[in-house]
């Protein structure tokens, strides 16, 4: 099974900026739709963005849309979610996912590959 470690999480002011990363191993991380998932206290994980195995197909929740980047580099087996204008709602944990296939889905029990996650945290 793959492995993630998520990494870059921080406390942050609104309107900043901040890129975090998901390193994979174990397996050939090139195989794998990787996706971004956050969760606040009290709330659900939700949705925040996902990658296909290339990196030509992305896909946003509307609420980050405009601001929010997923990429990932293949060669070094790491996602990354570049945020912009970072706002109060934006704080949670963000986790990386992964799941193997070719699709590229919204919902968290497409993904068997779970990173431990990284605080974010943004102040207004």
């Amino acid at each position: 099974q793959i492995q993630l470690s998520e990494s870059g999480g921080g406390l942050m002011q609104a309107g900043d900026s901040l890129r975090i990363s998901c390193l994979a191993s174990g397996r050939t991380f090139s195989n794998y739709v990787m996706a971004w998932f956050r969760q606040a206290p009290g709330k659900e994980r939700e949705f925040v963005a996902a990658i296909n195995r290339d990196g030509i197909d992305t896909s946003y929740t509307d609420s980050v849309k405009g601001r929010f980047t997923i990429s990932r580099e293949n060669a070094k087996d790491t996602v990354y979610l570049h945020m912009n204008a970072l706002k109060p709602g934006d704080t949670a944990a963000y986790y990386c996912a992964a799941r193997l296939g070719v699709v590229v889905y919204s919902s968290p029990s497409q993904y068997h590959s779970w990173g431990q996650g990284t605080q974010v945290t943004v102040s207004s």
